[in-house]
């Protein structure tokens, strides 16, 4: 049984730390960004040093990131621990945690991409519910404000701490980028455009406990020891922006990749697939993607649910992660059927 951690109350304080890359300490008007929004929210921040640190691409040392980690889940003021940014180091981490200090300190823990290695952690080594949702510069950041879609289901799920039931797609949707670099996000707020909402490459219905992340760190944790088992339940995946941060990760190692969960078996458990809106495709792409998926996946009985909220693109939900989920193509719809937080 997996512990739910304490539902943050608004004037708690949210810590932000940065275990994997260094991009915060690079563009630092977008960290302020993001604990100026969570403070319009209500919120206290508290800045772990991770976030101003840049060592090689990485936010600051092995040492000085697990560091970020205790000190974050061992600080009694911080009620909620948010990622800064992904990047590409966490698997550097999880032989190096205290997961003691995890289990003892239970407290919501939220981020995306890479971040998917800790999620795992975890939920393996200290049986934790963790959040798969809005990072600090990428959503908190965003100019001029959080878009509402994502506030609205961070706010519900980790505030409100309600069964969220029925998730509505959103309205409307964007991968553009701004440059951050040249502070052009600070000129206008990103367009976007219409979102037409679910999709089924199979149909069908399951109800399940979720489990999943971003596809690449999936694969890369087949056959480590925080793998987690995939029997009987639904499984999410999503893909990041590629070597071009403007583009998403090339089809054909995105193909590889799901060849690779098909091969550890991982299919053969499953009760159901969610894919988050994959980031950076143009519509040939997008047929390509949706393709692979198809064809490595046409001898499995179980529903598959694509272009779901969750991952690279905006919004995002905050979804609870160890927590029943059902998906049913007959009534288009995706609910999360329990609360992540008491």
């Amino acid at each position: 049984m997996l512990t739910k951690p304490n539902k943050l109350e608004i004037g708690d304080t949210i810590g932000i730390i940065a275990p994997s890359g260094s991009l915060a300490s690079l563009v630092p008007h977008r960290l302020e960004a993001a604990k100026k929004n969570l403070e319009n929210l209500g919120f206290k921040v508290k800045l772990f040093p991770t976030t101003k640190l840049n060592d090689n691409g990485n936010a600051g040392t092995i040492g000085e990131r697990i560091k970020d980690i205790h000190d974050a889940f061992l600080d009694k003021k911080v009620k909620a621990i948010i990622c800064a940014t992904g990047g590409i180091s966490n698997n550097q981490l999880i032989s190096k945690i205290d997961y003691n200090i995890i289990k003892e300190n239970p407290k919501i823990f939220v981020g995306y991409s890479d971040t998917t290695i800790l999620h795992y952690a975890f939920q393996k080594k200290a049986e934790l519910v963790t959040f798969y949702g809005p990072c600090a510069i990428t959503q908190f950041g965003e100019f001029p404000d959080v878009l509402e879609y994502t506030k609205n289901s961070f706010i519900n799920t980790l505030v409100e701490g309600r069964t969220l039931g029925k998730i509505e797609p959103s309205e409307e949707w964007t991968s553009e980028l701004l440059d951050w670099f040249q502070k052009l996000d600070l000129t206008r707020s990103r367009k976007l455009g219409k979102n037409s909402g679910y999709k089924w490459l199979k149909p069908g219905s399951a109800k399940a406990n979720i489990v999943g992340g971003c596809l690449h760190s999936i694969a890369y944790l087949i056959g480590t020891d925080i793998d987690l088992d995939y029997t009987d339940k639904i499984l999410f995946i999503e893909t990041p922006e590629g070597k071009d941060f403007t583009k998403g990760e090339p089809i054909p190692y995105v193909e590889a990749q799901i060849v690779d969960l098909k091969n550890k078996g991982i299919f053969n458990k499953i009760k159901g697939l969610i894919v988050g809106r994959p980031f950076g495709y143009s519509d040939e792409e997008k047929t390509q993607f949706e393709e692979i998926i198809k064809e490595h996946l046409k001898e499995y009985n179980f529903p598959i649910l694509i272009n779901v909220d969750i991952g690279h693109t905006d919004p995002i939900i905050t979804l609870p992660l160890g927590v029943n989920v059902t998906i049913n193509s007959e009534e288009n719809t995706f609910s999360i059927d329990e609360s992540g937080v008491i």
